[in-house]
């Protein structure tokens, strides 16, 4: 659920495209909806906690057709980005559909993960200064 939190919609539906040679049967559980959570911080990782402030959150509940019920959260208000996960989290509970999944959805978002991630510590190491200090002759 960590990858599809970080997924794009178009991912999702393009992965699903190939997982699926119909649509999926499901019924809403909890249509998707969306509202805040308080985020909360610590200073210093340790500190007493505050809040830090309000972030909008979109959550889904689905049951597909064979019973099994898939649960989403994404940060922001893309109802059809928390359907979509909360289906693919139905499905991936399903043994015949899991690899499918996995190779299909996931694996294409953890590799776009993985090249942005490379590309920001490349980025990063490009603007590294190595400070030294020079030996003076004098004690």
């Amino acid at each position: 659920m960590a990858l599809m939190a970080q997924a794009r919609i178009h991912e999702i539906e393009h992965g699903l495209r190939g997982v699926l040679t119909r649509a999926v049967d499901y019924v809403d559980v909890r249509a998707p909806e969306t509202g805040l959570v308080m985020l909360r911080g610590r200073i210093g990782g340790n500190g007493a906690p505050f809040n830090l402030g309000e972030a909008t959150v979109t959550r889904a509940a689905v049951r597909i057709a064979s019973g099994e019920t898939g649960f989403a959260y994404a940060l922001g208000r893309d109802q059809g980005k928390a359907r979509l996960s909360a289906i693919c989290d139905a499905l991936w509970q399903r043994e015949d559909y899991r690899n499918a999944i996995e190779r299909h959805v996931l694996a294409p978002i953890r590799t776009r993960l993985a090249a942005e991630r490379a590309q920001h510590r490349a980025q990063t190491a490009a603007t590294r200064v190595d400070f030294f200090t020079l030996v003076r002759g004098e004690d």
